[in-house]
């Protein structure tokens, strides 16, 4: 994974993009709710649904490579979860159903952050009234993800630098290494952050 595939914003001059952060905001939701709330044999629905988000595409402007590409990173979750309708009466059909919406809604939202910079998204949500410790805890989220996932990339090179084994069983024990010592880092950033806040004002 990149920084392009962790920063989904796509910069370009379209009328998609110029639109204000919480009318995309209200319309992606909009479009969420409706989807969540389509019977299960509404596949007219999800079709036009999925047109009407491939014309959105196409307006901004957007890359269909990349598209497929972000929307391929999130896709497992969603048939992780549909995965678990085999298991009940019908289940076919409702994993069908339930892999449809969660795509669709997989799509609207990848099509809201390519088109919308994160930083006018917090905007959006704090103009809303959403708790502002929420807000909070996105922006650090997304400022330290790039840094812990550059920091994931020196720990693997260091590791492959002074090491001269290939084998299966290595690549194994080293990717749980790398992550054991990640997670460590991740703490120790997490209190060191946590204290340059609490000794500059902040409280929650």
């Amino acid at each position: 994974m990149d920084h392009q595939l962790l920063s989904l914003y796509q910069h370009r001059d379209s009328p998609i993009h110029r639109l204000p952060a919480t009318v995309k905001l209200i319309g992606a939701l909009v479009f969420v709710f409706v989807v969540v709330l389509l019977p299960l044999s509404a596949w007219r629905a999800y079709a036009l649904g999925a047109a009407a988000l491939l014309l959105i595409a196409a307006f901004a402007r957007l890359p269909a490579r990349v598209l497929a590409r972000k929307l391929l990173w999130v896709e497992p979750f969603a048939l992780g979860i549909a995965l678990l309708a085999l298991l009940q009466h019908n289940g076919i059909r409702v994993f069908a159903a339930m892999l449809a919406r969660s795509t669709l809604c997989l799509l609207c939202m990848v099509l809201l952050s390519s088109t919308t910079r994160f930083t006018d998204l917090l905007q959006a949500l704090g103009r809303a009234r959403v708790p502002s410790l929420l807000v909070t805890t996105l922006a650090l989220m997304h400022r330290y993800v790039f840094l812990l996932h550059d920091e994931m990339g020196r720990m693997r090179r260091a590791r492959r630098s002074r090491t001269f084994t290939d084998g299966r069983l290595w690549v194994w024990r080293s990717g749980a290494g790398v992550i054991a010592h990640l997670f460590l880092r991740s703490l120790e950033h997490a209190e060191r952050i946590y204290a340059a806040m609490c000794a500059r004002g902040w409280k929650t």
